[in-house]
């Protein structure tokens, strides 16, 4: 089982340079890293976990600069993104990124999409809530068609783009409907959100992990269902807080890899939960 690590770095933790050093001296997958604009002062959207929202959300850093240092400074680690919150990116600019880091990074980036939870961010971006998750299938649909081999038009509800001419292509060669790096969806559990992962991505990042041994035979079905590989669909369990029976039950349910959380915080705390994780790591 790899084992990847997810973080907020802000303007006050360690650095992304070195943290992506460490994981790759220590044979840790990957990182990924999550993503917020801005945080509007007056909210009415609840933090998810409850209680106050945390420092972090409102200091992280730009997820593509960062993950751009951290595979200059490598050479196997894996890169990606926890979540990108497609509905808030104009989808031309976005595809360009998301092609560019993962040329440079030799085809090294996962895409992790998500429909966010702070209605006020997104608001501020111009997303009408009720609508966001087909503004998000709408921008990958066109993002696809930059990415596609040859020029090829795109029409949808939400944006278009003409044929273009689009470089770089991501590594990635096209795998049934999917064109593009790997992208895993974030999300909870449901309909809806399968229904998005079987139509456009690799898989699914389920935060925390909780409740696989009941969602995982439903979106298998899913998959089934819409025609995919059953051999190519992959859960990535995210922002874990790991235990060796926790991932024992992961591997039991055909998972191959999993992300643990790291905390916000300077290079010696980082590293003393690194420490704490490498045995994980050690015997992936």
């Amino acid at each position: 089982m790899r084992i990847a690590v997810t973080i907020f770095l802000t303007d006050e933790t360690i650095t992304p340079v070195r943290l992506a050093r460490e994981l790759e001296r220590r044979g840790f997958a990957g990182m990924y890293l999550p993503e917020h604009t801005h945080i509007p002062v007056e909210r009415t959207s609840p933090y998810p976990a409850g209680g106050e929202l945390p420092r972090e959300y409102g200091r992280t850093l730009d997820p593509f600069v960062a993950l751009g240092q951290a595979a200059a400074v490598t050479e196997r680690l894996g890169i990606g993104t926890g979540i990108t919150l497609a509905a808030q990116h104009d989808p031309i600019d976005l595809a360009k990124q998301v092609a560019t880091l993962d040329h440079l990074s030799g085809g090294r980036f996962t895409l992790g999409l998500g429909f966010g939870w702070n209605v006020e961010e997104a608001a501020d971006h111009g997303v009408e809530w009720r609508t966001r998750r087909e503004l998000v299938r709408d921008r990958m649909g066109l993002m696809r068609a930059l990415w596609a081999e040859e020029p090829t038009a795109y029409e949808g509800e939400f944006g278009s783009v003409r044929a273009s001419f689009a470089h770089p292509k991501p590594v990635q060669k096209p795998r049934g409907p999917v064109v593009g790096p790997r992208t895993l969806v974030g999300g909870a559990a449901g309909p809806k959100l399968f229904a998005h992962i079987c139509e456009y991505a690799d898989g699914w990042l389920p935060i925390g992990g909780r409740g696989l041994s009941q969602s995982l035979p439903v979106l298998r079905a899913a998959w089934a269902d819409a025609g995919r590989d059953p051999a190519a669909l992959q859960v990535v369990p995210y922002a874990v807080h790991p235990s060796a029976g926790k991932l024992a039950h992961y591997a039991e349910l055909g998972i191959e890899e999993v992300v643990v959380q790291l905390p916000p915080a300077g290079e010696a705390e980082v590293l003393r939960a690194l420490d704490a994780y490498q045995p994980f790591a050690d015997a992936r």
